[in-house]
């Protein structure tokens, strides 16, 4: 089974390319676009990898990365 990769970024422009590339590299990518989204998606199917950006509008990357690692 392939590695589940959350991508996180409000730049769809940048989810998308970032997506593209894991994707083609066999990676299961699951994308959002706010913090919100994000702990939702996680709820739903914990991933193996999060790759996040430091300024989204409802909460810091940082931030978010402290709440998913609890």
């Amino acid at each position: 089974m392939p590695a589940q990769i959350l991508v996180v970024d409000d730049e769809a422009a940048i989810a998308d390319l970032v997506e593209v590339y894991l994707k083609n590299e066999g990676f299961t990518v699951h994308k959002c676009g706010t913090a919100a989204q994000a702990l939702a998606s996680v709820e739903a199917a914990p991933p193996d990898l999060a790759g996040l950006d430091v300024m989204l509008p409802d909460m810091d990357g940082f931030t978010l990365c402290r709440t998913l690692r609890d």
